[in-house]
């Protein structure tokens, strides 16, 4: 290996890695990408996107079959719950995926190579893998290194008691009671899959508000429809220390704003306060490349860094950390290297909680206009006017799009609801294209679809809706 020479060296498997790797390829680059992992697909694909929706998949047929089947007609009795076969099923789901990842790299002729990289100078890398130490020469070198959990001072993760997403996705049984340290996605996702399983589940969050980067109403509404399903949250707290023993935690709390402490036990907790570039251990530093206080990449529009010839996508730099962003950089990053124009519309980047119902937004919030003093009008349809949402049973929720108040175009679209993370697309488009409310309005959406509460939102938003 050290005698092969490649145009472009990504280091990291993971979606921004594996794909930008695909795409330079296609583009004629001889390329490698490196992986400390041994199986690609990056966090995403092992460790978090896709396990976690493989849980989320499963844990809503088991919650359905004991709560909800009855008012379609379907009596069930007995039913059980076999988690290791759950787990089982969300192991293959990754297996089949890593190995399809694998199969795209050998067709498009990526070397795959499997050890932790660090760059020793622009256009070397050395790789400790399996088989020892190897030197790497190319032209360029792509960082696509993700991120990981970030660690809450005072509570120290043993992956058994105290958790990341990574434990919280392999536990062995059904905690009697999970506390989540954290409002956010990964923490809501993980805490409803096991009260979905039984788990008594207490939320625990510094703001006073869940879901922090989401439009307020939003997290509102998803804070009071979680509420119903039976999950509790400690607004406004902080967490002071966590001490785990052989069956339990006793963590520390107090106020965020100051006050007295308190205790509370757990079986289980769950650490997901968000999540911090993987940029240690890079030599970054040594080879000139610039990273800020908090350890993500400096880089210009091109995703250049401060080093010649190194560049750096996804959770490595400032930026949603979201696998389609580094997907979309991805490309775009060899795109501009190979001289084609790549871009990526940071206003057009959709993001979504998996939940239920599900929650998605693209562009911006009702607070972000109001702070840049933007006039807007609202269009709102809720989804118990909809009729496949009735027909289905799926009536929680609505739709909101945000237009300018004088050229009328979308700026900022929010769904609650079933399948919100796939209607948000249509909106999303809509955005990249500079479409206005009345476009998407006067777009035929077939009936009876979830797809008409978009179309009446659109309608709301000049006072026209029909079927509210």
């Amino acid at each position: 290996m050290s005698d092969e020479h490649f145009d472009l060296i990504v280091i990291g498997g993971g979606p921004g890695g594996y794909v930008a790797a695909i795409r330079a390829a296609q583009l004629d680059m001889r390329v490698a990408c490196i992986d400390k992992r041994g199986v690609f697909g990056g966090t995403c694909l092992n460790v978090g996107c896709i396990p976690s929706k493989a849980l989320l998949h499963s844990s809503a047929f088991y919650s359905h079959a004991r709560n909800d089947m009855a008012e379609h007609g379907v009596i069930m009795s007995d039913v059980g719950l076999d988690l290791s076969a759950m787990m089982a099923r969300k192991d293959k789901v990754v297996g089949d995926l890593t190995q399809g990842i694998g199969f795209l790299l050998n067709k498009n002729e990526v070397t795959p190579v499997t050890g932790a990289a660090r760059i020793i100078a622009p256009g070397r890398v050395v790789v400790t893998g399996p088989d020892g130490e190897q030197t790497m020469s190319c032209e360029r070198i792509l960082i696509a290194t993700g991120s990981e959990p970030t660690p809450l001072p005072g509570v120290d993760i043993d992956e058994k008691r105290i958790v990341s997403s990574t434990g919280a996705l392999a536990l062995e049984s059904v905690p009697e009671h999970l506390v989540v340290v954290g409002g956010g996605y990964i923490g809501l996702e993980m805490g409803s899959v096991w009260r979905r399983l039984g788990a008594e589940v207490t939320v625990i969050e510094f703001l006073d508000t869940i879901l922090p980067a989401m439009d307020a109403e939003v997290a509102k509404y998803m804070q009071r429809v979680l509420k119903k399903q039976g999950i509790k949250f400690r607004l406004g707290t902080k967490v002071l220390a966590g001490e785990a023993s052989d069956d339990a935690v006793a963590l520390a709390l107090e106020p965020a704003a100051g006050g007295d402490r308190e205790g509370l036990a757990a079986d289980v907790v769950l650490v997901a306060i968000g999540r911090r570039p993987h940029t240690d251990g890079l030599g970054l530093d040594d080879v000139g490349v610039t990273r800020d206080n908090r350890g993500f990449i400096t880089v210009d529009d091109a995703y250049r860094t401060s080093a010649d010839g190194i560049y750096a996508i996804g959770d490595a730099i400032p930026g949603p950390m979201l696998a389609h962003k580094a997907e979309e950089e991805g490309i775009a990053c060899v795109e501009r290297m190979a001289g084609q124009a790549g871009h990526v519309n940071y206003g057009a980047i959709p993001g979504v909680i998996y939940t239920h119902p599900e929650a998605a937004s693209v562009g911006r919030t009702e607070e972000e206009l109001t702070a840049d003093g933007i006039d807007y009008a609202v269009g709102k349809f809720p989804f118990s006017a909809n009729s496949r949402a009735r027909a289905m049973g799926e009536t929680e929720g609505f739709v909101k799009i945000l237009a300018d108040a004088t050229s009328d175009a979308v700026l900022g679209v929010h769904i609650v609801g079933a399948e919100a993370g796939t209607l948000i697309a249509e909106l999303a488009l809509a955005i990249e294209f500079g479409a206005s409310a009345e476009d998407v309005a006067r777009t035929c959406h077939a009936h009876p679809t979830l797809n008409e509460a978009v179309k009446e939102s659109a309608l709301a938003v000049a006072g026209r809706a029909i079927h509210v």
